[in-house]
């Protein structure tokens, strides 16, 4: 920032600090709570939205304005207890803000003032951030959506492995179990040490962090949307499995120890994998609820602990069906906030334009953070538009689909069954789906 704006800045800082003195009644650290500093932080928000607006319209004293008011009015007040709880952030803030007053004053160029105009709405989030409470449903909602996205990608995983496993079963190799559970083990190795890349990757990459962030997310989004729909996901794992078993019939007639291994290990970290990207995406979204994340993978890999023995050791016919549908739905959810926030991080990083909705209600900022739910028409739309394709989607899968299958099925003269052809495989195969309960 050039010296006269630092100047600028704390003239008005000194300015506003002197009126508050001054005017009787004014607000004091003792008196203004935090839940008053975070209705003054809204308004102040709402009118740095307004003189971005303003500006863009070519209205630069109404813009310089509201920016000045924005500050002075408003987040003068909430930096009472902010500067008891963190004295770098206020001064952060109060230099962004006045970085935004000067370059409307200066007239700079519509993009610097956007870009600034990022930089704040970052700042005013965090702001919320440190003086909100976390209350119950957003560290619920948090360890929910952890839950559900570890054990969705870990039953994938465990059905694939018991179904290797039955098949070794049933073709009489069970000597080669030991080689396909190792690869499991080293594919487990790889996919926590794929997370911890991809964080190391984050913070060291030299592009703007919400710019990687948001691309992130909405790749994120690309793999919740392909696994969404439990129909895909079932002719996938189908397909999946049939690759597999090829595989482990191979390397098993072969007596290849190495290639078993490696089915456990491929078959289990193409879950893993995904796990880790969609996760890096969970935590971009949850500041602040770091722990709560923690406490729903916990109990996620708990859960499947369980499902495994009862599969592995018990030999139970599980739900496994209704257990995906209830995932998918809720990975569903999750990718609509996904992409509610991807568009956010893009809006912050002043790569794509907002359209701020003042009359929109404003969720508090964990809960904001979790839904993706920001009161811009971008976002909004874009949560809106993938809303719709998952409806139309499951209304295809399930409804017209269907409906379609039974006509021709009328229409169609009754044959008599056909005996299964035999093939070296089936056998074994079918052996290996009725071990895991099928789908």
């Amino acid at each position: 920032m050039r010296r006269p704006a630092v100047i600028r800045c704390y003239l008005v800082a000194l300015a506003a600090v002197l009126a508050l003195w001054a005017v009787p009644g004014a607000a004091s650290a003792q008196s203004f709570t935090k839940d008053d500093a975070i209705a003054e932080l809204s308004k102040s928000r709402d009118l740095v939205e307004r003189s971005v607006e303003l500006y863009g319209d070519g209205k630069q004293d109404e813009a310089y304005t509201a920016a000045r008011n924005a500050y002075l009015d408003h987040f003068e007040f909430v930096e009472i207890p902010l500067r008891v709880q963190n004295e770098g952030m206020t001064l952060r803030l109060e230099e962004d803000y006045a970085e935004l007053r000067n370059a409307m004053e200066d007239g700079a160029p519509k993009h610097e003032v956007n870009e600034i105009a990022g930089e704040l709405r970052g700042g005013l989030d965090d702001v919320e951030r440190e003086l909100a409470t976390l209350g119950i449903g957003a560290p619920l909602l948090a360890a929910m959506l952890s839950f559900a996205l570890l054990f969705r990608e870990g039953l994938e995983a465990v059905l694939v492995v018991a179904a290797i496993l039955g098949y070794l079963e049933a073709s009489r190799n069970r000597q080669y179990r030991g080689s396909v559970l190792k690869g499991v083990g080293a594919a487990v190795v790889a996919s926590v040490a794929t997370f911890a890349l991809m964080t190391l990757l984050l913070d060291v990459a030299p592009v703007q962090r919400e710019i990687l962030e948001a691309g992130t997310t909405l790749l994120a989004v690309a793999v919740l949307f392909y696994v969404s729909f439990w129909l895909i996901s079932r002719l996938d794992h189908r397909r999946w499995m049939e690759f597999v078993n090829a595989k482990v019939f191979a390397a098993a007639t072969a007596g290849a120890t190495l290639a078993l291994a490696g089915v456990g290990f491929t078959a289990v970290y193409r879950e893993g994998f995904e796990t880790a990207l969609m996760y890096q995406a969970l935590f971009n979204m949850t500041e602040g609820l770091t722990a709560w994340v923690a406490v729903g993978a916990l109990l996620g890999a708990a859960a499947l602990a369980v499902v495994a023995y009862a599969i592995f050791k018990l030999g139970r016919k599980l739900p496994v069906r209704t257990f995906l549908t209830i995932a998918v739905v809720i990975v569903m959810a999750l990718s609509v906030a996904f992409v509610g926030n991807a568009v956010r991080e893009l809006q912050q990083a002043a790569i794509l334009h907002v359209t701020f909705l003042e009359d929109f209600p404003r969720l508090p900022i964990f809960l904001a953070d979790l839904t993706g739910i920001h009161p811009t028409l971008q976002s909004l739309l874009a949560q809106l538009a993938l809303t719709l394709v998952y409806v139309a989607g499951a209304a295809w899968m399930f409804v017209i689909t269907p409906a379609r299958e039974r006509r021709v099925a009328a229409k169609a003269a009754p044959l008599p069954p056909a005996a299964p052809a035999q093939t070296p495989t089936s056998a074994p195969l079918q052996a290996a789906e009725e071990h895991v309960g099928g789908r």
